[in-house]
């Protein structure tokens, strides 16, 4: 099979499918039909799928869990008003609690708190946790054995990272301690860069218990 045919097939099974397809996956969609794929050639026709997308509003992504075709973030604004579902929109604290998370892993609540200066909702944990983004992944040999947080790879398909090396350096949180200003523009600036990581609003008027729920438009999304 050519490039090209390869490339057409692959990406309407990206258009169809509605989550990230792995590598190994597009092979089996190949070998279901008894149709031998190089796998270098189907990492080409993969390059030359997201070089055809260069120029258009669209784009080929992968993320921790494969492949995605989805709409670029310039575009986002001009589609929304064909959603009901209103643009993704998070509390500054929930935030501020996820990046710390996602930058500091393993980190636990009360390692959270002594960096912002407040305490942490329960609610923004159970939030959290609900959508998959953060599990537990340990438990602190300390007084009590607090749980230690950690993100999931539910967090880096949404935030659109195929590694948690992907996301934006900051090289200032390996050094940040008890001993920073926990007021700091610097935790703010965390909450900032996670959301524009992911294309959504910092909602400054919304309170720790009112979190929207998550709208991704992905390309091939319908109406509801």
């Amino acid at each position: 099979m050519d490039l090209n045919a390869t490339k057409h097939i692959v990406e309407a099974a990206l258009l169809a499918a509605n989550s990230s397809l792995s590598f190994d996956r597009l092979v089996d969609l190949f070998t279901a039909r008894k149709v031998e794929v190089d796998r270098a050639a189907l990492r080409k026709a993969l390059s030359a799928l997201a070089e055809d997308y260069a120029d258009r509003e669209i784009e080929l992504k992968e993320t921790a869990s494969g492949y995605r075709i989805q709409v670029k973030s310039s575009a986002r604004e001009w589609l929304q008003p064909l959603f009901e579902e209103r643009a993704p929109r998070y509390t500054r604290a929930l935030l501020e609690t996820l990046a710390l998370i996602a930058y500091r892993q393993p980190i636990t609540r009360a390692e959270i708190e002594e960096v912002r200066g407040v305490s942490v909702s329960s609610n923004i944990i159970r939030t959290l946790m609900e959508r998959g983004w953060v599990r537990v992944v340990g438990f602190r040999e300390v007084p009590g054995r607090p749980s230690m947080l950690g993100t999931t790879k539910e967090f880096l398909d949404y935030f659109g990272l195929k590694k948690l090396d992907d996301l934006p350096p900051l090289a200032a949180i390996r050094e940040i301690g008890p001993e920073s200003d926990p007021q700091s523009d610097f935790v703010d600036e965390l909450a900032t860069v996670l959301a524009e990581a992911a294309d959504v609003t910092l909602d400054e008027s919304a309170t720790e218990e009112a979190e929207a729920a998550p709208n991704v438009v992905p390309i091939h999304q319908s109406e509801a």
